[in-house]
């Protein structure tokens, strides 16, 4: 009862931040798996080049989302002193800064797009992987536009704008996709191509809407007035920068990491491949659950920071914590009761969803340690601390995570099942990397 009633404010504030982030984030996985139904019905060879094309660019789009997470704990800290014209012009440093990177990620993948027919994708897929390919290109710029707002709002504690710009973006697509990839309504049947479409023009109009919320709202005048009258900020961009090509990299060495084990279980076969597939889709849905809670985290920690309360920056830290918990054992108790249908779910082949129970063991001995680590990499990122992130993700990742993936997969021979055993030892390790990290870092300015 004593640790209830010390946590219960920070339990209440985390939840009414959260729970918008969190259906935003779950908004984004159904889309994710009716982009994929949708395509999939339509033909199998669409099928495979959107998923090459989107494993292409989703990794891209983690890094830009972790570069935008800077923004977080600078508007935080304005927020909390009470600084809101200082967190407008924020604001408009974080949109140059994003608007830099789009260009430079847009150039990067200009090269990769002329280099496609050498990356020993099958020859008949690339006709349709280019012309998607270009519209996801053209994408890009708009997507950072729309994370820029979402930070800044999400800074602010305003998390429900973002959810409901969100949802109302992913239902725009799914409707595109039906017009657009069956012809209805007298349009063309553009298959790929039209969810490519769709894909860009609801990305265009959730920047476009999250912007004139911006100059329209009653709620951001006062930020408004930051934006407009102030001089751009060299020093806060530069920070910008400083914060957010951590956080990029540490998300992206994180998605690598899963990345290369795709890689390494597709010398396992197709079954193995596609019960990964399967697997990882599933344990997605935790991820964007924990990170939705992990970004109200962020936003709390970087309030109290601002004040430069560290008993509340560690309360903070910790309820969070419990709350993500919860999460897991509720998800693993879920899981683990459906474990002899969820394959049935993705695929009719038996030996898939009997090697999707086989997985199940590791997938829930990891939920500890993916909520730990994001737990406390959100709380690092609240208080701004941000560069040993680069360090413990490439330790956790690529020295321990894909090595004992190796090892236990190819030369113990434990196959697929021992490669998914190397994720609870990286994550975990992540965890509690970071947590000490944190530790160290409240004890020091306590």
């Amino acid at each position: 009862m004593n640790v209830f009633e010390t946590y219960k404010g920070h339990y209440k504030a985390l939840f009414r931040l959260g729970i918008p982030i969190v259906i935003g984030q779950l908004g984004m996985i159904i889309l994710s798996f009716a982009d994929t139904l949708m395509i999939g019905h339509h033909s199998t060879d669409e099928l495979g080049a959107a998923s090459f094309v989107n494993n292409v660019f989703n990794l891209v789009i983690i890094f830009s989302t972790g570069f935008s997470y800077g923004l977080t704990p600078i508007i935080g800290g304005f927020f909390g002193r009470g600084e809101l014209p200082l967190a407008g012009n924020a604001l408009k440093a974080s949109l140059w800064a994003n608007l830099s990177i789009s260009l430079l990620l847009t150039f990067i993948m200009t090269i990769l797009y002329f280099c496609v027919e050498f990356l020993g994708q099958p020859i008949e897929l690339i006709p349709l992987i280019k012309p998607y390919y270009l519209t996801l290109l053209f994408s890009l710029a708009f997507v950072l536009i729309f994370n820029g707002f979402k930070q800044f709002a999400d800074g602010i504690t305003d998390t429900q704008t973002s959810m409901w710009i969100l949802l109302g973006g992913n239902c725009l697509n799914i409707f595109g996709n039906w017009i657009l990839i069956y012809g209805k309504f007298g349009f063309p049947e553009l298959g790929l191509l039209g969810a490519g479409i769709s894909t860009l023009f609801s990305r265009i109009i959730m920047a476009l809407v999250f912007i004139l919320i911006f100059i329209v709202s009653k709620r951001y005048q006062k930020y408004r007035e930051g934006f407009k009258d102030m001089n751009f900020s060299k020093k806060t961009f530069i920070r910008l920068n400083k914060l957010g090509w951590p956080i990029g990299l540490q998300m992206g060495m994180e998605a690598s990491s899963f990345g290369l084990s795709t890689i390494m279980i597709g010398w396992l076969g197709t079954i193995a491949l596609a019960s990964h597939q399967v697997m990882l889709t599933i344990s997605t849905f935790a991820f964007m659950m924990y990170y939705g809670m992990g970004a109200a985290i962020a936003v709390r920690i970087s309030n109290f920071h601002g004040q430069k309360d560290w008993p509340n920056v560690r309360r903070s830290a910790y309820a969070g914590f419990h709350i993500i918990m919860v999460m897991a054992v509720v998800f693993c108790i879920t899981l683990y009761s459906l474990r002899y249908q969820l394959g049935g779910w993705f695929t009719d082949s038996a030996e898939v969803t009997t090697t999707v129970v086989t997985l199940m063991f590791p997938l829930l001995l990891y939920q500890f340690g993916d909520g730990l680590q994001i737990t406390f990499a959100n709380a690092l990122r609240g208080i701004s601390d941000v560069k040993p992130m680069m360090v413990i993700a490439f330790i956790a990742y690529f020295i321990i995570s894909l090595p004992v993936g190796y090892l236990l997969g190819f030369v113990v021979g434990w196959g697929t099942f021992g490669v998914w055993m190397a994720f609870p030892f990286g994550l975990t390790s992540a965890g509690i990397m970071l947590w000490l990290r944190f530790r160290k870092k409240v004890n020091e300015n306590s």
